[in-house]
């Protein structure tokens, strides 16, 4: 796989290319695409900077911004390095949402320069995902993007696998016999998906959640806490301590972020009866499949798409920046990311469904437009969307823009 993913590349010299979307063939045309026509444009613009949405193609693009300090399991690799999962993601952004990304891999450590680096590149887009940026930094660089920028930003290794990890679990939950208010959830991991994660479940209406770092349980008896892990203890301020071994004891959930080999089979067979077990590390997750379900699982997710259940942020982002991008959503908020997770559980029918189906493959032509339709619809109610929507209008639109029907 290593070697062909080598060739892969080198064959391809890059993965996405920009098009024309407009002939220049004589000069009339070429006096109208730009000099001097163009500047009857940019006057409106710079009277009205909203017209920018409607005159250039700021409205369908999105920069996809890392600085390379945390990329896949690799680490601190660099921004070159980092390239090509960007290209990766630009493409699956614009295969599965038709949205347009622009990878920008910068060499900026510093967490202020790169929040004033990426806040500047506002008039040239319609939103920000943020990729693979370390622990803590990743969290502040977006909550200050938030507040100062007007369009959406997401760091999608955080609230992107959120979505993912609560749609699977409201569909395995539905499996397995289960109630999100009566489950324990144990969380395994407290870096940026693990954080998120544990925030979305809580938001979405589990009662009982226990987050694990590398040292135990986030509790009330812990010391010398990051200020992320403080913020989140306060949250959930009686949360159960203790190691791994102790707190997963009677779990119905486990999520796991952690490293390859962090589960063990005796860890999950101390959970209740009909077990979910999502093991996210990629390529090799915390326990393999077959380990889990010989240990009593009933559901297995991970992040691989040559096993069942692939819980990955590419069943999410691609829709939830669709629909933000389709109204002019001037956030991702919260209640946009519950309703992406239930449209992509709601993918899945319920005849369909079972121990190895609870989220849909990024290839259902449903899943994208759903997504986008609830997040759209999600977006309009909560008072952040520039554009009035109905799930169903978006859904049918985005659908059609999608597969290349509507321009």
């Amino acid at each position: 796989m290593t070697e062909d993913a080598i060739e892969y590349h080198r064959k391809a010299k890059g993965k996405i290319e920009l098009k024309l979307r407009v002939s220049v063939d004589d000069i009339k045309s070429l006096s109208l695409a730009y000099t001097p026509g163009v500047a009857k444009v940019s006057e409106a613009i710079g009277k009205n900077p909203e017209l920018s949405f409607e005159y250039t193609r700021r409205w369908n693009s999105i920069a996809i911004v890392s600085d390379g300090t945390r990329v896949l399991g690799l680490g601190n690799v660099g921004p070159e390095a980092a390239m090509p999962v960007m290209e990766g993601k630009a493409l699956l952004f614009k295969r599965f949402g038709g949205v347009d990304a622009y990878p920008i891999c910068v060499s900026e450590k510093d967490k202020d320069a790169l929040v004033r680096l990426v806040a500047a590149l506002e008039p040239t887009f319609g939103g920000i995902n943020l990729e693979d940026i370390e622990t803590p930094k990743c969290f502040e660089v977006e909550t200050e993007l938030r507040a100062r920028m007007k369009i959406p930003v997401l760091h999608d290794d955080q609230h992107g696998t959120a979505v993912a990890v609560l749609a699977g679990m409201i569909n395995a939950l539905k499996v397995a016999g289960k109630k999100k208010q009566d489950v324990k959830v144990v969380v395994n991991g407290a870096g940026a998906a693990g954080i998120a994660i544990a925030k979305l479940l809580i938001k979405y209406g589990v009662r009982e959640i226990v987050v694990l770092d590398s040292k135990g349980a986030i509790c009330k008896n812990r010391s010398r806490l990051e200020a992320y892990k403080q913020e989140f203890s306060s949250l959930h301020p009686n949360m159960q301590c203790g190691t791994l071994s102790e707190v997963i004891k009677g779990a119905d959930v486990l999520v796991s972020a952690s490293v390859p080999g962090a589960v063990k089979k005796e860890h999950v067979a101390s959970m209740q009866k009909n077990a979910i077990v999502f093991a996210l590390c990629n390529p090799t997750p915390e326990i393999s499949r077959e380990d889990a379900l010989a240990a009593g699982a009933m559901v297995y997710g991970s992040g691989r798409s040559d096993l069942p259940n692939q819980i990955n942020n590419a069943i999410a982002f691609p829709g939830i920046f669709r629909g933000a991008l389709d109204v002019r959503a001037s956030t991702i908020n919260e209640e946009m990311k519950i309703a992406a997770a239930e449209a992509i559980a709601g993918t899945v029918p319920e005849s369909e469904m079972d121990a190895d189906k609870v989220v849909p493959l990024p290839f259902d032509l449903r899943l994208a437009p759903r997504v986008a339709g609830a997040v759209a619809e999600a977006a309009v109610k909560s008072g952040i969307a520039k554009i009035k929507k109905s799930a169903k209008e978006e859904e049918e639109w985005a659908a059609k823009f999608i597969a290349g029907k509507v321009e």
